[in-house]
């Protein structure tokens, strides 16, 4: 059975940082995990892959700015984001493919997602 579960989101000024969590339970090593978000009106954007040999990708809006990591003795993947903007503002969803790929549609699995709101 696989489970995701984020934490982390909030409210932050632009230029803040926020680390967002997620606990991951899988039925297998050779998924690669990923962030994606959502914001109104907007189609779903990939933020970043962590793939299982520890490889990782970025988006273009937000390379430079996030990191990707993972955790394995805590099951745990993380992204850093730093130097929030208003245009980050969206739902953050935790998610799993059994490939990797910049399309959010390519997650077989997915969290209930956490919110980020950047203000000015």
């Amino acid at each position: 059975q696989v489970q995701l579960v984020e934490s982390g989101g909030g409210s932050v000024q632009v230029g803040g940082s926020l680390r967002l969590s997620c606990a991951v339970s899988l039925d297998s090593d050779s998924y690669c995990l990923g962030w994606y978000r959502q914001a109104p009106g907007k189609e779903r954007e990939g933020v970043a892959t962590f793939d299982s040999d520890g490889s990782t990708r970025y988006g273009f809006s937000v390379k430079g700015r996030f990191t990707i990591s993972k955790d394995n003795a805590k099951k745990t993947l993380y992204l850093q984001m730093d130097n929030l903007k208003p245009e980050d503002t969206a739902l953050y969803v935790c998610a799993a493919a059994w490939f990797c790929s910049s399309l959010p549609e390519a997650y077989n699995y997915r969290g209930q997602g956490t919110q980020v709101t950047v203000s000015s």
